[in-house]
């Protein structure tokens, strides 16, 4: 299990839990949160977490919780449904390889072709292809609709304060 701040420091939005669930795919994350924020709950029951929990909660409630979480059961606040917007959003992410995945996740950060390339090790042309392919399976035809529609899930995190 996976215990995740929802305001990570180098994350915007929901990316560090994407990236997360890129890497251990079969590890339930559990996201807590100061932010009791309707929409930002409803994205991270739509992407796949396996309980939202907030950090205002006394910790004998915070771990009985993550026990049962660690037992296979999904928490979330009675109020939250599933924001279909993220959850499309995030199946088409799902889809993405490895490598796809960290370099959309460089794209979200506005960096350039040649940036990403260094970053990652790999040739320009490499991002160029990366970059085809993610804008196939999200159904988009260049950066700028890929920002668009990745939105949803970066937009959650800028008024928070841990």
């Amino acid at each position: 299990m996976i215990l995740l701040d929802f305001l990570v420091p180098d994350a915007r939005g929901y990316t560090g839990f994407l990236t997360l669930q890129s890497i251990v795919p079969q590890t339930p994350i559990v996201v807590i949160s100061a932010r009791e924020d309707l929409a930002v709950i409803e994205a991270a029951r739509a992407l796949g977490a396996a309980a939202f929990l907030f950090k205002s909660r006394p910790l004998d409630e915070i771990a009985a919780n993550l026990r049962e979480v660690d037992a296979g059961r999904v928490i979330f606040p009675d109020s939250a449904g599933v924001n279909t917007t993220v959850a499309a959003i995030g199946n088409r992410i799902s889809d993405l390889s490895p490598a796809q995945h960290a370099v959309l996740m460089a794209l979200t950060d506005g960096r350039s072709n040649k940036q990403i390339g260094f970053d990652l090790d790999v040739t320009e042309a490499t991002v160029k292809a990366h970059l085809t392919a993610i804008f196939r399976k999200l159904g988009v035809s260049n950066r700028a609709q890929a920002l668009l529609a990745m939105r949803s899930v970066l937009n959650s995190s800028s008024e928070e304060s841990a």
